[in-house]
């Protein structure tokens, strides 16, 4: 929770702080979790969840190939300490993720909100493709405008 709260200090992520970050973290039909390390100290998270109803990547992949949501694994919860960037961290992670949904024969997609600038431009130099910008509903006074991404094939 220290890295977290570190990155949402400085980066705003989470948008919301939430409630109960532990929970937060492991929320969801999760399909796994990862961690980094860089000289014995815990500098990242990556989750890896089922597509869900209100997912938007899944749905606009799926409505755009034909295909089901359960098809689709997102991956989530990225974030990557602010004194350990540089190292590649967040591409590694980001690659175990995918690795891990390929292997279960699902496609990987993810949301970002716009203002996330630095996490997208780590996932369109990673390859994913940019599929929409469409806006969300999260509270009756919060609308975020969310960019969904597919992985490379």
């Amino acid at each position: 929770m220290r890295v977290l709260a570190e990155v949402h200090a400085r980066d705003g992520y989470p948008v919301n702080w939430p409630d109960r970050p532990g929970e937060w973290l492991s929320r969801g039909p999760l399909l796994g979790s990862w961690v980094a390390q860089l000289e014995g100290s815990l500098v990242g998270h990556v989750s890896l969840s089922q597509g869900r109803e209100d997912d938007l990547a899944p749905m606009v992949w799926s409505k755009r190939n034909g295909m089901t949501r359960g098809m689709t694994a997102v991956v989530s919860r990225l974030f990557v300490a602010p004194q350990a960037r540089g190292h590649r961290i967040g591409a590694l992670l980001i690659g175990h993720a995918v690795e891990e949904a390929r292997r279960r024969g699902l496609h990987p997609m993810l949301d970002v909100v716009t203002s996330g600038t630095a996490a997208a431009a780590l996932y369109e130099r990673l390859g994913w493709e940019l599929m929409a910008t469409v806006e969300q509903q999260w509270s009756p006074r919060q609308t975020v405008a969310i960019r969904c991404y597919a992985a490379p094939s």
